[in-house]
């Protein structure tokens, strides 16, 4: 059986390449809108950090996503994003991998 290729996309936080399931794409709207994108498919300029509570409190201390996705984001934007990645990551290790 012909063996099925990950994609990889880069965490804007750490520049490693990681396969895309385990990142979290957060995106910009032509209108400036930025907002979380759970399922990686919402148009506009995407950006993709880990889903790790350490990379989105580095990614808010160094405003990174700011620089990257071109806009001046709050920081309840940052405080949101880190609950999501937080969240999510406890469902993992509760309910287990689900890829």
């Amino acid at each position: 059986m012909k063996k099925r290729k990950i994609p990889l996309r880069k965490s804007v936080v750490t520049g490693e390449m990681i396969p895309k399931k385990k990142l979290l794409r957060i995106t910009r709207s032509k209108e400036g809108v930025v907002s979380i994108d759970p399922t990686g498919k919402m148009p506009g300029r995407g950006a993709y950090i880990a889903m790790e509570p350490e990379e989105a409190k580095l990614a808010w201390e160094k405003h990174i996503l700011d620089r990257v996705l071109d806009v001046k984001l709050s920081d309840e934007f940052y405080q949101e994003l880190f609950d999501y990645v937080s969240h999510q990551k406890a469902r993992r290790e509760l309910f287990g991998d689900e890829s």
